[in-house]
């Protein structure tokens, strides 16, 4: 693998003797390794309860109040907009009279939690659809929040805090932040309550888990059997789990999926290698093995350093005067170095190994997916 990188007038040309990988043929190392065990975390961390969940809304709105930094009279939405609102206050204007520099279309965006109550309020994000430089110090009018229904199940208004500024003046301008998208804490009241169907038809609870997993979704069966053993548990597939009631149970639904949410459960994850190759981030978990391996590093770099001499002719001659460059290459190749990684080597032996040989974020990237080309990795490759 080779990588070109220039600086300061000079070609660098730097790469390594490749990841040279060799399969051990007998694994004479018989060495027992310490399995990484993944702490235990609560339920309610890695599954949820079907039927609590929170639904997102919507709503087309105006900005008014802008210092001159609304839309231009280009965005016939606006105006539109604004000849509709005023018509509706008994107020006739002509589309094209009226000038909307301190208005500003904006779409309104809101997520509506579970068990939201009527008269509950929660935040509101109103972001720009037309082309006003900034929404601060704007106020939104009420608004009309729907859900994927059509209902109305919120109405936001308020004043705008867009957590930066946007000032200018003589051809100078200052900004910091986004300018065209604000917030309102507490902006939207509700008026219509999405109704949570937590208990099942025959008196169950099922849980879903969030990155399905058998392994998991056993393990989770064995803990609330342990915890509860009067409940009946069955996993239904890998990412639910379901929990019968009995009907003659006098157990009260919340506490007992509050008790449930707070057991602790050891999650299984697969073995995961994650590469980022445009910023070099490489994250190993805990469980990636290797299988015997031997690995060869070394790095060959090529400085090619040109100069320019200037070459004058002779005096009262015809000649003109010359640029001639001048090239010098020099070659050097660090020593090769050998690290051995033994049969079942977790993760911790391959970031030693691999700090001994001194490899960049770059090179490790091209030696794990080597490792993977050859089978020696045990684990899943992603590259984002």
């Amino acid at each position: 693998m080779v990588g070109y990188s220039r600086y300061s007038g000079c070609a660098r040309l730097s790469g390594h003797i490749g990841a040279l990988l060799l399969w051990l043929a007998l694994g004479v190392w018989g060495c027992a390794f310490s399995q990484t065990v993944a702490p235990s975390v609560r339920l309610k961390d890695i599954a949820q309860i079907r039927g609590v969940r929170s639904n997102q809304l919507i709503g087309y709105g105006i900005v008014v109040g802008l210092e001159g930094t609304g839309d231009s009279n280009g965005a016939l939405f606006t105006v539109q907009s604004i000849a509709n609102m005023l018509e509706r206050f008994g107020i006739t204007v002509p589309p094209n009279a009226i000038k909307v520099k301190n208005v500003a279309a904006v779409m309104v965006t809101a997520e509506l939690p579970p068990f939201a109550r009527a008269g509950n309020t929660i935040d509101v994000v109103v972001s720009s659809i037309g082309d006003a430089r900034s929404l601060q110090g704007g106020t939104l009018l009420q608004t009309p929040l729907r859900g994927a229904d059509g209902n109305v199940y919120a109405v936001a208004q308020g004043p705008l805090s867009i957590g930066g500024f946007n000032f200018g003046g003589g051809g100078a301008r200052v900004q910091r932040n986004h300018t065209t998208v604000g917030r309102i804490p507490n902006g939207a009241l509700i008026e219509r309550e999405v109704p949570a169907h937590y208990l099942q038809g025959d008196n169950g609870v099922t849980i879903q888990l969030h990155k399905p997993d058998f392994t998991t979704a056993a393990r989770i069966v064995s803990s609330i059997r342990s915890a509860f053993p009067n409940l009946t548990v069955q996993a239904l597939d890998p990412s639910t789990v379901r929990v019968r009631l009995d009907a003659q149970s006098a157990v009260d639904p919340v506490m007992l999926i509050a008790q449930l949410e707070t057991l602790s459960v050891l999650p299984d994850i697969k073995a995961r290698v994650v590469v980022n190759e445009r910023t070099g981030t490489v994250v190993v978990n805990g469980d990636v093995r290797i299988a015997p391996v031997a690995i060869a590093h070394g790095g060959i770099t090529v400085r090619v350093q040109t100069t320019f001499e200037v070459s004058q002719p002779p005096p009262l001659s015809e000649g003109q005067t010359q640029v001639v460059p001048q090239t010098q290459v020099d070659a050097s190749e660090e020593p090769a170095r050998m690290v051995y990684l033994r049969d079942g080597a977790s993760v911790e032996s391959l970031v030693k190994a691999l700090n001994a040989l001194g490899v960049s974020p770059r090179d490790l990237i091209a030696i794990l997916q080597s490792l993977t080309a050859a089978g020696a990795l045990h684990a899943e490759i992603e590259v984002q």
